[in-house]
């Protein structure tokens, strides 16, 4: 017996990694000497940095940049197997989990600190970036990352324009002779699920800026922010950063990323599944097992259990599913690779218990054992 799993965290309970874990007891625990291969897995956002360093066999790095509040903080980011691969979270640098409540406020926090972690990763011998997009608590359209690789973004009175949204409105030219000069042989790859433009009612400010901390009011001088910043880009540089598909995602980083980096913006599951060698490590195997804490209409749209069910398909390869919660719109899963679907949960219980880790690692243990019990039963 051949087992792959490849699951993604149960987001607020247990990491890909223990989850892998559990379920790998629950296998063994049927198929004594079964084969079992584990990738835990990230969609581009939380986890990604683990994920892939323990995939690939490479290591974590510490360093300390600067914070969304322009304060110092310690980061961590990765370095793949191979040497020469970064991997990069920017909420590591920039999260919203880095800002108190009370002082949430995309006109003042900066992506500095990306910048500085990239510079880092660079001076470490590292050419080629894998960043994952997602849970910033800026919205300066990456100039702050920018200006940490070099880039001036200067002000009528030819001065460097100051950090975090307040900045932009400011921007009258652009310079570039100082930029890094590692950069023009340098690849980025960016996890990015999300298509909104950079502003407008659907771009980064209107749909990601209240949770930031945006007032209506704050809202309204960010978008013409970064309406100002993408019409200065398009005259002095001649590139269009506020139409590209996932412009406005991380407050505009993925804008800054593809106009001045030149960066291919993908699909998380996708971007992780080509790095972790999915495909690779399907051969032989007899089952799939992925999941996440809540199977529904959202997993269909590029979530990792999808990825992971639409690659076991292509080889013919059952897939078990398993998550906390499931809704009737996990049905169509089973059309595209999943071939059944289970809730872990083995009682009522409140939230506060059901997202319990030693709960959580137990509960996939039962779970797929009993799967597996039924399984050699009937083989």
């Amino acid at each position: 017996m051949k087992v792959l799993i490849a699951i993604d965290s149960f987001k607020g309970s247990i990491s890909s990694i223990e989850g892998s874990e559990a379920i790998a007891e629950g296998v063994r625990a049927v198929y004594e000497n079964a084969h079992i291969v584990t990738l835990p897995l990230a969609d581009g956002g939380e986890g990604t940095v683990d994920t892939l360093v323990q995939a690939t066999g490479g290591e974590l790095v510490e360093t300390r940049v600067t914070g969304p509040l322009n304060e110092k903080i310690i980061a961590v980011y990765g370095i793949l197997g191979d040497k020469k691969t970064a991997v990069i979270e920017v909420a590591a640098a920039c999260g919203l989990p880095l800002v108190p409540k009370g002082q949430r406020n995309p006109l003042l926090t900066t992506t500095y600190g990306v910048g500085e972690l990239i510079v880092d990763a660079i001076e470490n011998g590292c050419n080629n970036f894998v960043v994952g997009l997602g849970g910033s608590a800026t919205n300066d359209a990456g100039v702050g990352m920018l200006q940490a690789l070099g880039f001036r973004f200067i002000d009528s009175e030819q001065k460097e324009v100051s950090r975090g949204g307040q900045g932009l409105k400011n921007i009258c030219e652009i310079n570039t002779e100082n930029i890094h000069p590692a950069l023009i042989n340098t690849t980025f790859n960016i996890a990015c699920d999300v298509n909104n433009p950079l502003y407008g009612l659907n771009g980064a400010t209107y749909i990601f800026g209240p949770q930031k901390g945006a007032s209506d009011k704050m809202a309204k001088e960010l978008d013409q922010g970064l309406k100002h910043f993408a019409e200065v880009v398009l005259f002095k540089l001649g590139r269009d950063i506020h139409n590209i598909k996932g412009a406005g995602a991380a407050g505009g980083l993925g804008a800054a990323f593809a106009g001045f980096l030149h960066a291919e913006l993908k699909s998380g599951i996708d971007l992780i599944l080509e790095h972790v060698k999915m495909e690779k490590h399907m051969s032989d195997v007899d089952f799939v097992i992925t999941g996440e804490g809540k199977l529904d209409g959202q997993t269909s749209m590029g979530k990792a259990p999808f990825g992971v069910a639409q690659l076991a398909k292509k080889n013919g390869i059952p897939v078990i599913a398993l998550a906390g919660g499931v809704t009737k719109e996990t049905r169509s899963l089973n059309d595209h690779g999943v071939t059944s679907y289970f809730s872990i949960m083995n009682a009522p219980m409140s939230l506060e218990d059901a997202v319990n880790v030693e709960t959580t690692y137990s509960n996939l243990k039962s779970t797929t054992e009993q799967l597996f019990r039924l399984i050699r039963a009937v083989r």
